[in-house]
């Protein structure tokens, strides 16, 4: 009889062990889909529940079950789930009485990286009121266009961008907007002081009746996005959708003893979503950062106990680009949740600090698909199975990059891409996996549907992304469709960078794309310009870059052309610029830098494209 159970006990291992090497992913797949399905039974309930349970509830009942945990680490200091609570409360009741705000009333919030921006959306959230999400390096026309397309009639500023609102502030005061200012003080006639008003306030409870209306389809924020054509666009984001992005941190497995590192701002769906919302929806620990200091990360996740971190593909670079250190594997970090991580520095990134389990995912912050690589693949920015399908309906269809539109057949459909073979990435629009669009902009949210893609009548989100199937069913991004590009964790519209170009004394025409630098994630900007005259106004081209444009969509090379070439629909081309590159060896047209030193753009030389190459000039 023994030996019979030894038989069977080898037999048994022989045939797992032959699973193994046939389905190397099964466990990961199991364990996936597993949470996936208890996360879609969660959203689902919370859609048919008779009482609205919102993410605010969440938190409300995270400060019932361990009020003195404590939620946030920001410069030395410690706020805990009740101080925080109470201190949103505050926070509500002064804007109840200062801007006399009411359910369904939005509001701009131009805020730094700092526990007020919690606090004050939290108190938001109690008052019912939308929250607009406004990128703090806008400036001018930009930050009206931004304020404006929500329908915001007040907006509350960090103190350190009172400069930037006072830029602004005539157009402000003109259209009736209550300006706020997180200060104890302001002397400028047009801008309230806020805080000192909120630490008088009571931190008293407030009423549920407050958002008595607000269901899972209503809008909960707006997240700007720059898309392929024009100004950031606002993102309508339901409550639905932020307890779907919520959810990233549990399908990776992060749990309640765990602690998330946040150094993306807040202002991003990344860093305020899935860093911020979805440790309210685990209940954990955040360290919060004003911005990323690759100098100070390793030490801050020693010093916190750090056990998650958040990424995007220029963290990694920066961590690897830092001195060795004999203690650089000494942390606690076990998963990395983000995206745009490059194989080569992914690859270095772990070899250097450790066997940290990467969670690269994709996603839109308008979309309405998404992937997650729960199995640490490198290089794959998710995994399809038939449960993400069922829940998020999708096609990967063939794409025409010159004509820049969907291949399709006699019957006017279009064409799946089969695996290995790249393919425009679109979501079935349905209850399910809605589309809702952007805030006062119809024809752009229109732009983003596509119709009759599997079957007549059907409709699509169009991601603008071109993604790659393999054999074994991973997702790997491939390159963006369009007019855009994306550098230093920042998309740039095309369209508005040329737009402030051509307001330079002397260019005619800008064709802006995105070119590649050596060992730098994404594009770095660069314009093809025609001239009204024949000779380049350098200081009046780099004032106007400055001025008016953030320093991640500033062109960073300019090269002066006879004349601009068009496709036969009068689009400007540019893949065979984005080719050749800034390379002065290689290009006869006259080429310039911005020289931040210099306050200006120089002509581009050997040298200085050579000192790009060898990394001695910052970009």
């Amino acid at each position: 009889m023994y030996i019979w159970f030894t038989v069977l006990a080898g037999l048994a291992l022989l045939s797992l062990s032959f699973i193994r090497t046939l389905f190397p992913y099964l466990g990961d797949d199991y364990v996936y889909i597993l949470r996936s399905i208890k996360l879609g039974i969660r959203l689902t309930k919370y859609k048919k529940g008779k009482q609205f349970y919102s993410v605010l509830d969440c938190f409300l009942d995270a400060v019932k079950s361990h009020p003195n945990k404590i939620f946030v680490h920001f410069e030395g200091r410690e706020y805990t789930y009740g101080e925080v609570d109470k201190q949103s409360n505050k926070v509500a009741r002064a804007l109840q009485t200062e801007a006399r705000l009411k359910e369904g009333d939005a509001v701009a919030l131009f805020l730094a990286n700092e526990p007020s921006f919690i606090w004050t959306w939290l108190g938001l959230a109690k008052l019912g009121c939308p929250a607009a999400l406004l990128n703090v390096n806008i400036r001018s026309k930009s930050l009206l266009h931004c304020f404006s397309c929500c329908g915001a009639k007040v907006i509350i500023a960090s103190e350190e961008l009172q400069g930037a609102v006072e830029e602004v502030l005539p157009t402000l005061t003109e259209q009736g907007i209550s300006v706020f200012l997180l200060s104890e003080a302001c002397s400028t006639p047009g801008i309230n002081s806020l805080s000192d008003k909120i630490s008088h306030a009571s931190d008293q409870p407030m009423s549920r009746d407050l958002r008595a209306n607000v269901t899972i389809k209503s809008t909960a924020l707006y997240i700007y996005t720059s898309g392929t054509t024009g100004l950031p666009k606002a993102a309508v984001v339901t409550h639905e959708r932020v307890w779907a992005a919520s959810f990233i941190q549990a399908a990776s497995g992060i749990t309640s003893e765990d602690i998330f590192y946040i150094n993306l701002p807040l202002y991003h769906s990344a860093g305020f979503l899935i860093g911020m919302v979805g440790a309210i929806e685990r209940g954990i620990t955040i360290v919060l950062k004003r911005k990323f200091s690759a100098s100070q990360f390793w030490d801050d996740c020693r010093k916190y106990n750090v056990t998650v971190m958040q990424y995007i593909g220029e963290t990694m670079r920066y961590l690897c680009n830092t001195p060795r250190k004999d203690n650089e594997r000494n942390h606690g970090v076990k998963v990395a949740i983000g995206n745009g991580a490059r194989t080569d520095i992914w690859t270095e990134f772990l070899d250097r600090f450790g066997e940290i389990k990467v969670r690269e995912l994709y996603a839109a912050t308008e979309g309405n698909i998404g992937f997650l690589n729960y199995t640490s693949k490198i290089g794959a920015v998710g995994r399809v199975n038939f449960v993400h399908r069922f829940f998020f309906p999708y096609a990967l269809i063939k794409f025409d990059t010159e004509k820049e539109e969907p291949v399709r057949n006699s019957e006017g459909l279009c064409i799946e891409a089969i695996a290995g073979e790249t393919g425009l990435m679109v979501g079935r629009i349905t209850q399910r996996s809605p589309f809702v669009g952007y805030a006062g902009n119809h024809q752009q949210t229109e732009k983003k549907r596509l119709r009759d893609v599997r079957k007549k009548g059907d409709l699509y989100f169009n991601t603008g992304d071109l993604l790659r199937f393999d054999e074994m069913n991973f997702v790997y991004f491939m390159d963006r469709v369009g007019d855009t590009f994306r550098w230093k964790g920042e998309n740039v519209a095309t369209s508005e960078v040329a737009d402030i170009l051509t307001l330079a004394n002397s260019i005619l025409e800008a064709n802006v794309y995105g070119v590649k630098v050596e060992g730098h994630e994404g594009r770095i900007g660069m314009a093809a310009v025609t001239l009204k005259e024949e000779d380049f106004d350098c200081l009046h081209a780099y004032k106007q870059v400055v001025n008016y444009l953030p320093a991640y969509a500033r062109p960073r090379f300019i090269r002066i052309q006879p004349c601009l070439e068009m496709t036969g629909t009068f689009k400007m081309k540019k893949v065979k610029l984005v080719e050749e590159g800034f390379d002065p060896a290689h290009i006869e047209d006259p080429l310039y830098f911005l020289d931040p030193e210099k306050k200006s753009y120089v002509p581009l030389t050997e040298e200085i494209y050579r000192a790009i190459g060898a990394r001695e000039i910052k970009l």
